[in-house]
């Protein structure tokens, strides 16, 4: 079995080794993975940057594949299913915000970057059947994310104005389709006019380039008073900015901080205009289920690149680097 593991002393710090076959425990499926998508923790993982790293794991958090075997008879009605697996691991009790224990899908455990990975059983779901199985391994992490950012704590639904920032990842451009399919009217920004455009032919109302210097004017303009939603990923001082382009009673969701911490916020602006801002990060076992049967409910198609060969695994990490993708970046195992 071939599995793609963060090495400590390789140059490139990734090593695609020859592999045992996970062995099964009680409750756990044995899954042949079809295909996996690449997220921006592997990257970190990659360059030291992800919390409790353990080398000589095999990364990879989302997969989709066929159910080869299962440890536990009365569970043998899920051999030969299509699935995807949710790779939460101990999210806890409280479904508004996970436990201490919580942990995902490789790292610390071994993940989808295998011909075969093996995990708990009540992990897996049926494969959404409208999608291949390389549209289906986007999906776990970046639509759960997304899921919980943008209807969980965003509420976006139909009439509401939803800005997305940094259209392009995983998680934008899920978010991106499942303002649409709720019928919100969408926005989105981006550094690239490629992307941007990209964005009109899905159907975004308007776009603008944060590099434009006066995009913010025209970001005001085009959408009347402002934005209900704002889904962010960057965080730093421009929080202050986007914060300017909420409709009173506003808010700004947002599920990372690639720009680091906001030096200062403007809180008077805050209060005085019942605007708020608030943080989210992947989703509860409950939400996972919600966001596939939206996806199937609206026959949602997450936007993927085109997949890249198991054995190509640098090219798929050297475009999460430069973040030149447009979706999911997707190995074919």
């Amino acid at each position: 079995m071939r599995g793609l593991i963060l090495s400590e002393h390789h140059p490139e710090k990734l090593e695609l080794l020859d592999l045992g076959k996970p062995a099964l425990s009680d409750g756990m499926a044995l899954v042949k993975i079809k295909a996996a998508a690449l997220n921006r923790r592997d990257q970190w993982c990659r360059e030291g940057m992800y919390p409790g790293l353990k080398y000589g794991v095999v990364l990879g958090s989302d997969g989709a594949g066929v159910v080869e075997s299962v440890f536990n008879k009365n569970d043998e009605n899920w051999i030969g299913k299509e699935v995807v697996i949710n790779p939460n691991i101990d999210w806890g009790e409280n479904p508004a915000v996970q436990s201490p224990k919580y942990t995902i899908l490789g790292m610390p455990s071994n993940g989808t970057f295998a011909d075969y990975v093996a995990v708990p059983v009540d992990r897996l779901h049926m494969k959404p059947a409208h999608l291949d199985y390389f549209q289906a391994a986007a999906l776990p992490l970046g639509g759960l994310t997304a899921y919980r950012a943008t209807i969980k704590k965003g509420n976006a639904s139909r009439g509401k104005k939803v800005l997305i920032s940094g259209i392009g990842g995983g998680v934008a451009t899920m978010a991106f389709l499942f303002g649409k399919a709720v019928g919100a009217e969408v926005y989105t920004t981006s550094g690239s006019d490629e992307k941007l455009k990209k964005s009109l032919d899905l159907g975004a109302q308007a776009v603008f380039n944060y590099k434009d210097i006066n995009w913010l004017k025209s970001a005001k303009t085009e959408s009347g008073d402002g934005f209900d939603l704002i889904i962010d990923s960057a965080g730093g001082d421009q929080l202050n900015e986007l914060m300017k382009l909420l409709k009173p009673g506003g808010k700004l969701v947002f599920y990372g901080a690639t720009l680091g911490i906001s030096r200062k916020l403007e809180l008077h602006k805050m209060f005085w205009s019942q605007t708020s801002i608030e943080g989210s990060t992947m989703g509860n076992d409950e939400e996972f289920a919600e966001m596939l049967q939206l996806v199937s409910d609206f026959k949602i198609e997450p936007i993927i690149e085109k997949p890249i060969p198991f054995a190509d695994y640098l090219e798929a990490f050297g475009k999460m680097k430069d973040s030149s993708q447009m979706g999911k970046i997707i190995l074919e195992i």
